[in-house]
């Protein structure tokens, strides 16, 4: 009867990591509303360090509420580096990619990311290649695709193509980064470093922001105000604490939510209806990351 009773730590659900990640893709799916509509007045670079800025100041004022311990001399240049690849590059690659392909094709270009995760987490974190994981990650990927052909008009080599791979490649090697960092460094102080070290990279758009700020409409600005505290924020920190008590890969599978929980905001809040075929891409992803996190 023992042994029928015990439950060993890998059996067990970490509810508060599985409730971070929930947190932080439905936050990331979020954003692509609020990216494609503050897009219409606000360029990718003034879009980029506007929310950038939002984002640091808030995070930079909990840090100071908390009286966070800085991190040691040999964290910096890694959460530095985090930082400058995923909250700088990546998102002046992901805004200037929107203004070139549709967000179907986007989403799915994007979502080679979490195949990136697992391969250089396996090779340079050690954690090994779990035949689960690559399943997963397989029949997610297949969903995402299948939501990218549902919603894309077209899929031709283009620039836009090309800085969706280059903003996956980006936030695939910033995950295999910022890991091991967390298992020394909180996540808040993380994230706050991240983003500073992103706003950094964006501040040569600084003037560019000045000036279509004054001239954007009220909805564009609160929707960079939203993308600064709510996906960028919040979604980083509750990533950052999820990211900390998990394999990076297995974390990397779970942002193949982002795809289907935006069709349904989408679906919800602007009216979209998705393809069918969108529909059954999205029950896919789900699967895929229900495999990948066992």
């Amino acid at each position: 009867m023992a042994e029928l009773a015990a439950e060993t730590p890998r059996d067990r659900v970490d509810v508060p990591a599985a409730a971070a990640a929930l947190l932080a893709v439905t936050l990331w799916a979020s954003a692509f509303v609020g990216i494609r509509s503050a897009g219409h007045h606000l360029a990718p670079g003034a879009l980029a360090i506007g929310r950038l800025l939002v984002s640091c100041t808030a995070l930079g004022l909990l840090v100071l509420v908390r009286r966070e311990p800085l991190p040691a001399r040999r964290d910096v240049p890694l959460l530095a580096l985090c930082g400058g690849l995923w909250f700088g590059l990546y998102n002046l690659a992901l805004n200037s990619a929107e203004r070139r392909v549709d967000a179907g094709t986007a989403s799915m270009l994007v979502n080679t990311g979490p195949i990136l995760i697992a391969v250089l987490a396996g090779v340079l974190l050690r954690e090994g290649f779990p035949r689960k994981l690559l399943l997963g990650c397989a029949v997610a990927f297949a969903g995402a695709a299948l939501i990218g052909f549902a919603t894309s008009h077209h899929l031709a080599p283009s620039w836009g193509a090309l800085l969706c791979l280059a903003a996956a490649a980006l936030y695939a090697t910033a995950v295999v980064v910022q890991k091991p960092v967390l298992a020394r460094v909180s996540p808040l102080m993380v994230t706050w470093i991240a983003c500073t070290a992103g706003t950094l990279v964006c501040l040569p758009f600084v003037g560019q922001l000045w000036q279509q700020g004054s001239e954007a409409p009220a909805s564009s600005i609160g929707w960079l105000v939203y993308l600064g505290l709510a996906p960028s924020a919040i979604g980083f920190i509750a990533w950052a604490f999820a990211l900390s008590r998990t394999t990076a890969g297995r974390m990397g599978s779970t942002t193949y939510l982002v795809p289907p929980i935006a069709i349904a905001l989408g679906w919800t809040l602007l009216g979209e209806v998705p393809p069918g075929l969108a529909i059954a891409g999205g029950a896919l992803c789900l699967a895929g990351v229900a495999v990948a996190r066992r």
